[in-house]
């Protein structure tokens, strides 16, 4: 008598990751990306990477060579050293910012879609008007409104071997450029999760939860949202690299991150005033920049596609 064989099973996430991984562009911008990271946030670890706010105004606008890898600015500071610094500016503004943004959106839509009724179009015409007014403008507002606490945060030293003497701004002045963005950005998350909280507060599984007698909020949070997670996590990867362009067109404006600080943004509008003399101050962050974005919305497109319930199992 032959035995039986019983197919193993496969969850949703097992499912969506064998997807992903054959979406080559995904991948490529998956591994990019954790290149990036490492790199601007383990590389200034290094002994070999000078300080970025060091000034030698007897080597300014120098190409790169084996003592500067990507030259120097007009200034004479380290281009590679900058560009490493302003990543991690540009990449913590990116991901803190998209998750204040999502963490309101997750709450605000969720409500309105399971309350429904005269709730839910109060809270929809409040995200209407919102819409309705220029989102820059909004965010240029909110920053000067929360820039005023920020004065209030001390400076701490980093005392790591080779730049430790430098003086750093720490991430809490960078605080209100987070929140600012962060709290007029989540419009489009909200509808996102309203939708889907509607979609699914009618079927079978969530009947189920109300007839043992649970209550809203567990029937919500630990029934009906995880069910959202998919959408969530896409719209998510997708609106990291919107939200490091607008950090750069504020940092622009003043109202983002300040010298002696800098970020990819910063530096690529230096390099474009300087790019008929000094091509490297451009070409290096705008390739950074650039090509992080472009990882970010490869990635985003293959986790649609990978997270699609209606994507064949394979």
């Amino acid at each position: 008598m032959s035995s039986a064989t019983v197919e193993k099973g496969s969850s949703l996430w097992r499912d969506a990751w064998h997807r992903l991984s054959r979406n080559k562009a995904a991948m490529v911008g998956l591994w990019f990306l954790v290149a990036v990271f490492v790199l601007c946030f383990v590389g200034p670890l290094m002994p070999f990477v000078k300080s970025p706010t060091q000034i030698n105004l007897e080597n300014p606008g120098a190409g790169p060579s084996i003592s500067h890898w990507f030259g120097t600015d007009q200034l004479g500071r380290d281009l590679f050293a900058r560009v490493l610094y302003g990543g991690q500016v540009s990449l913590l503004v990116g991901m803190v910012a998209t998750a204040v943004a999502v963490l309101i959106g997750l709450v605000y839509g969720a409500v309105s879609g399971y309350l429904g009724g005269k709730i839910d179009d109060v809270m929809m015409r409040i995200v209407d008007i919102l819409f309705a007014l220029p989102f820059l403008v909004l965010v240029i507002l909110f920053s000067l409104v929360v820039k005023e606490p920020s004065d209030r945060f001390t400076e701490w030293t980093i005392d790591t071997t080779g730049w430790g003497r430098d003086r750093v701004a720490p991430i809490t002045t960078l605080m209100p450029l987070f929140i600012a963005i962060g709290s007029i950005g989540w419009l489009t998350i909200a509808r996102i999760v309203r939708a889907q909280v509607m979609t699914f507060k009618h079927q079978e599984f969530v009947e189920a939860a109300r007839s043992l007698g649970l209550g809203h909020g567990r029937i919500l949070f630990r029934h009906i949202l995880p069910n959202v997670i998919g959408p969530i996590i896409i719209y998510t990867t997708l609106a990291v690299p919107g939200i490091m362009l607008l950090e750069s067109v504020l940092s622009f404006l003043g109202l983002g991150v300040q010298p002696p600080n800098s970020s990819w943004g910063i530096l690529v509008k230096e390099g474009a005033d300087r790019m008929e003399t000094n091509k490297w101050l451009l070409f290096f962050p705008a390739f950074f920049f650039s090509s992080t974005l472009f990882a970010l919305n490869f990635l985003g497109d293959g986790l649609r596609d990978a997270l699609d319930p209606k994507s064949s199992k394979d």
